[in-house]
């Protein structure tokens, strides 16, 4: 039996790559302050990932490591954590030759490309956040480099799905829409933005940890290229919904009087850039590859529902 070792158990990713992996005979090992069973035969170790001992003890004979960790959305708390929890899993899968595969957004990618984002768009971010993932990023790749380790990323662009957390699409759209409430949006509704499905970013990412030729290189997950606005997503909502509400926009001025006083709102204004213009992720590359297509947006929206 392979085993597969989850860094950051529980999340909304984490719970599709174990089923994924569990169905093709693997054993899997949840890791987290608080590791949940995704499947029966799941085994739990509880740790820190900033333990880099639990972390090293963890991937013990571990084939593959998945770090699909969320931590606390602050810019402070990233700068500090963020370089440590790679550190410590780079060096545990060097330590233990295992495989390991990291699952990352788009932050790092430079914001005068956010219109049409590839696998070989540039690093060059302008953001604190996305200063941290370059950081990290450089850190995975100068061990590919080196030869010390095997790796690979996987990017999603804003994830959504069916009971997802932490999805801004489902908290500020979709629930508030299912309850009869109007939805809100940042910046510009009008603006087109691609969403990854939850589903088709877990099961991809364990497909590609499963192929010999997919390592050492980045892949864009499966993402509809339809690049829906926030008017597109309320209007196909209200269809599927038999509704009419209207979808509230938070300018920019309204965003940072409101981010002295609601936390997430403060840490989001720096990444505006990703939502007062286009932003579309082409995973064309993965597609062409391996011949998948991605949920439709309408398809995955009723599916939330």
């Amino acid at each position: 039996m392979k085993k597969a070792v989850i860094l950051g158990a529980n999340g909304n990713i984490a719970r599709i790559v174990s089923k994924e992996l569990n169905q093709k005979g693997w054993v899997i090992f949840q890791f987290s302050r608080n590791p949940q069973k995704v499947n029966e035969n799941d085994q739990l170790i509880q740790g820190d990932l900033l333990d880099a001992e639990a972390v090293e003890k963890a991937c013990d004979g571990a084939d593959l490591v998945f770090l699909l960790a969320g931590i606390t959305y602050n810019t402070k708390i990233w700068q500090r954590d963020w370089p440590k929890i790679m550190r410590n899993t780079l060096d545990a899968c060097i330590t233990h030759q295992s495989k390991l595969i990291f699952f990352d957004n788009m932050y790092a990618c430079d914001p005068a490309a956010v219109g049409h984002l590839t696998e070989e768009t540039p690093l060059n971010p302008t953001s604190k956040k996305g200063q941290v993932r370059m950081e990290i990023l450089q850190m995975l790749w100068r061990e590919v480099a080196e030869e010390n380790i095997t790796a690979m990323v996987t990017r999603s662009a804003d994830f959504y799905g069916p009971n997802a957390s932490n999805s801004f699409l489902n908290e500020l759209v979709i629930e508030k829409m299912k309850a009869g409430k109007s939805p809100q949006w940042l910046y510009n509704g009008k603006k087109r933005h691609s969403f990854t499905y939850i589903p088709d970013a877990g099961r991809a990412t364990a497909f590609l940890a499963l192929k010999e030729d997919t390592w050492n290189q980045t892949w864009n997950l499966p993402t509809d290229s339809s690049y829906p606005s926030g008017e597109d997503v309320v209007k196909i909502l209200n269809g599927l919904l038999s509704t009419n509400l209207k979808l509230q926009v938070l300018p920019a001025w309204a965003i940072w009087i409101l981010g002295w006083f609601i936390s997430p709102l403060k840490e989001v204004k720096e990444l505006h850039y990703q939502l007062d213009q286009d932003y579309c992720l082409d995973s064309s590359k993965f597609e062409k590859t391996f011949g998948w297509k991605p949920t439709p947006i309408k398809e995955g929206l009723k599916n939330c529902l």
